[in-house]
């Protein structure tokens, strides 16, 4: 990922906290049978290792646990807000037509040598902590063991375990950082107008707080 310095974020605390308010990562890797790519849902133990571990687990059934298997390196992207920024929100623009569109967005890519694990209680804490961490903000938080066991057990044997401690990782918050101050402000009101065709209320906020 190409990240200009205006638009680079290496605090650690920020980049874990995209990948938890937005788990559903991109797994990527290369191997024998070319570029594999799987979406799927990780949990980061931001305190394991020197810059936190990965764990998810994919379906037996798809081929890129095997890829895995023998991968010596991968990536997995974190995409968090994003939208269409629109030339007209530019106050700059009225002066000397000097301005085109663009997308702001933010993102965190991690890498590290992947493992696969089909041990059932590595599996069994995996899905817990997965499901604890989304819901536990529901009222009545479903739990695993509400599950049927035998039920469970037969899930077990569906999938496989990946676990990724990261060995590197960068951020790239694109919020405008390049623009002038008024210009900057323009795009926030802008994102900010629920009544225009591109307003993004959500990416306004990410904007304000840096």
């Amino acid at each position: 990922m190409h990240i200009p310095g205006s638009f680079r974020e290496d605090r650690i605390e920020q980049l874990h906290a995209l990948m938890t308010t937005h788990p559903l990562g991109l797994l990527i890797s290369y191997g024998a049978s070319g570029l594999q790519a799987s979406p799927t849902p990780f949990t980061l133990y931001p305190r394991e290792g020197e810059l936190g571990v990965l764990r998810a687990h994919l379906a037996r059934a798809n081929p890129h646990w095997k890829v895995l298997a023998d991968c010596r390196d991968c990536l997995v992207m974190f995409q968090g807000e994003d939208g269409y920024v629109s030339p007209s929100w530019y106050p700059s623009k009225a002066d000397d037509q000097r301005a085109v569109p663009t997308w702001n967005y933010i993102a965190v890519e991690a890498r590290g040598k992947p493992a696969i694990i089909e041990d059932p209680a590595w599996l069994r804490r995996q899905l817990n902590d997965l499901t604890a961490q989304h819901e536990g903000v529901r009222p009545q938080p479903w739990s695993v063991a509400d599950a049927p066991e035998d039920y469970i057990a037969s899930q077990l044997k569906a999938i496989v375990g990946i676990e990724m401690p990261i060995e590197d990782i960068h951020g790239k918050w694109k919020l405008s950082q390049n623009k002038s101050g008024r210009d900057l402000q323009g795009v926030i009101d802008g994102m900010a107008d629920r009544h225009d065709p591109h307003g993004n209320p959500e990416l306004a906020k990410r904007m304000e707080g840096g």
